[in-house]
């Protein structure tokens, strides 16, 4: 029971179980379901964050137990680590500056989180190569998502920034 239910988690439902991309399909799912809850539900921050807390702790059990017996320490089908890394930035725009965000520049803002992050998701730069290479484990495979997401964070921050001098 407690097999079927990581494996349910961590392919996020199956969805991970599609041959031809499951992490941009779990990245998108993602940005549709965080875009649900923040523009229709107006379901709290603060309850959003405690749900991706949870769902980051309980990652690292269930990814664990799904890829004891495989020889592959990161296949594709696991895609829980696209939903933690891709909300990181979605989350943080939702709480900046405290404002409420119109639902429209919300889409366009979504889009791009969403390209950007399966952009550094894919090319793997420093540090994110460095997790995906050397940790085989569950440690490996939530984090070289979660400095992904950062560098989507870290991306946007120096386009603001670089965007008050010129204009």
């Amino acid at each position: 029971m407690i097999k079927t239910f990581n494996s349910l988690f961590v392919t996020m439902l199956g969805l991970g179980k599609i041959k031809f991309m499951p992490g941009t399909f779990g990245s998108l799912a993602t940005t549709i379901i965080l875009y649900y809850l923040f523009h229709s539900l107006n379901v709290s921050p603060n309850i959003i964050l405690i749900g991706l807390i949870i769902i980051f702790i309980y990652s690292f059990y269930a990814i664990s137990n799904h890829i004891q017996n495989n020889e592959n320490k990161d296949p594709g089908e696991i895609i829980i680590d696209e939903l933690l890394g891709q909300s990181i930035p979605i989350y943080l725009y939702e709480i900046s500056h405290g404002t409420t965000k119109n639902s429209s520049e919300a889409i366009i803002y979504y889009a791009l989180f969403f390209i950007l992050f399966r952009y550094f998701d894919i090319m793997k730069p420093f540090p994110v190569s460095f997790f995906d290479k050397n940790f085989k484990n569950s440690f490996g495979v939530i984090m070289d998502d979660i400095f992904a997401g950062f560098y989507v964070v870290l991306t946007l921050v120096c386009f603001v920034i670089i965007k008050s001098y010129v204009l």
